[in-house]
């Protein structure tokens, strides 16, 4: 009992040293983002305002930055890593930003021509 104690009183003190990570993504450059976008090569499988097409949809409303990161040097898929020496962070926080600023689609409805 004694031993198990001890664990649960190591384990709360080191919780409490391990400073918690952020969730928000680094300021970025959304203009220069947009253009990294370009450049990287981003577009030929987001499309050009991150939509989707060949790779998934990363606007609007990307996924948390936290996730955008870790997807983009270790991905799942079909998608080459993107080193910190291809990338570096700031050009990721760039590209995070220009996808935060891509607005949602006009809702079907309110296009006239699709609302019949």
């Amino acid at each position: 009992m004694r031993a198990l104690i001890s664990i649960v009183i190591f384990v709360s003190v080191l919780a409490a040293q391990t400073p918690p990570q952020s969730t928000t993504a680094p300021a970025g450059n959304a203009d220069a983002g947009k253009k990294l976008f370009q450049e990287k090569g981003c577009f030929q499988c987001h499309d050009t305002l991150g939509q989707g097409g060949d790779g998934p949809r990363l606007a609007p409303k990307p996924i948390p930055y936290a996730a955008f990161m870790k997807e983009l040097r270790q991905p799942r898929d079909q998608m080459p890593p993107y080193t910190a020496k291809m990338m570096p962070d700031k050009e990721v926080a760039d590209i995070y930003a220009y996808l935060a600023t891509i607005p949602a689609p006009p809702e079907v409805n309110s296009i006239p021509l699709l609302s019949r």
